[in-house]
């Protein structure tokens, strides 16, 4: 990517063009490998549509790219330092892709991990189907320990919400609450409910960057070669599509918890809507759900006592004391909004 983006630029100055990528140029980002085994259960791909491309791109990456600085850090301990060297509230964490690496960043060091302003994390099925499984999405479903892990730091008892096999990951369990202190992870959750109907369709990309490809632009080029094996993807997965359509979309899952978090930084906008404190949990275990965000749905009276337990309650749902405390996305600025957005920053008007 960084290295097609550098002949982008190249190619925009020749052409008298902006050359754009303003903020990559200002900040260099560091590229560090995170982990490559989930904490609990088998290794999963959605090989079916994130494939390699490399044959796409123009021409063969140079070894070393001016555009980012590669570390040779574990990716949890480059994670730790820079917020150790921040402070506290000033660092939005984004998660789109499973949690494994920033389960064992707070794993290391938790009071470190909680320093984040907020854990912003594309992922999960709330009152939708899954795309995994009839109930599991797959960022959840790859490494269900980890993402149980991360969410049980937003509860007022971690231990409540935490696995109840923490040796066989090879993490340490969280310490005491009285240890953590009253600080917790503040957990944005975008479920498929919110990402799914942010679409970005055929004939809105080959509209704006055909004419870019056949002038030269290899961003163009590799981006027209990826969004199509998307496309067609969506053609051979769904019912109801024409193959070759134009009106052939695929969602924008990921790109929804960047727009927000360069909208907000973190903060109420207009425009959005975020649920507060909803106590989602992650199954684990179940053969069958597996990756499943579980919410109680029960017409139950919540308690109000600290110290009582309520009758009838298993996995104590109704206990102002335990459970998680999940903020959750639940609308944007509008559906259609973002390709708009998303093709004129990276290409322009």
């Amino acid at each position: 990517m960084f290295h097609v983006i550098e002949k982008e630029m190249q190619w925009r100055r020749e052409h008298g063009r902006p050359e754009g990528f303003e903020a990559l140029k200002k900040s260099k980002p560091v590229i560090a490998v995170g982990a490559d085994e989930p904490l609990g259960g088998e290794r999963l791909q959605a090989a079916y549509y994130h494939t390699l491309l490399s044959s796409t791109a123009p021409t063969k990456p140079s070894p070393i790219s001016p555009l980012f600085t590669p570390s040779s850090t574990p990716s949890h301990l480059e994670i730790l330092s820079l917020l150790d060297n921040s402070p506290p509230n000033t660092i939005n964490l984004i998660a789109i892709g499973p949690l494994t690496t920033f389960a064992t960043t707070a794993a290391h060091s938790p009071s470190t991990f909680l320093k984040a302003k907020s854990l912003l994390v594309m992922g999960g099925a709330i009152a939708v189907p899954g795309n995994m499984t009839p109930v599991a999405e797959f960022n959840t479903i790859a490494d269900a320990v980890a993402a149980a892990r991360i969410y049980a730091l937003s509860s007022p008892d971690p231990a409540s919400t935490m696995p109840p096999f923490g040796s066989a990951t090879g993490l340490k369990d969280y310490p005491p609450k009285e240890e953590l202190g009253e600080r917790r992870l503040r957990v944005v959750k975008f479920p498929l409910d919110v990402t799914t109907g942010h679409s970005l369709r055929r004939d809105e990309v080959e509209g704006k960057l055909n004419p870019l490809r056949d002038a030269g632009s290899p961003l163009a080029e590799w981006v027209l070669a990826f969004t199509e094996h998307g496309f067609r993807t969506t053609e051979r997965l769904n019912e109801g599509f024409e193959p070759g359509g134009g009106a052939t979309w695929i969602s924008l899952h990921d790109p929804v918890v960047c727009w927000y978090a360069v909208a907000t930084g973190g903060e109420e906008k207009e425009g959005w809507v975020v649920e507060r404190g909803e106590d989602i949990r992650v199954e684990m275990m179940g053969q069958w759900t597996r990756g499943m965000c579980v919410v109680d749905t029960r017409d139950r009276i919540k308690g109000l006592d600290e110290e009582v337990e309520v009758e009838g309650d298993m996995g104590d749902w109704l206990s102002p004391r335990k459970g998680n405390r999940v903020d959750r996305c639940v609308k944007t600025p509008g559906e259609r909004v973002l390709a708009g957005e998303l093709l004129e920053t990276v290409f322009g008007e």
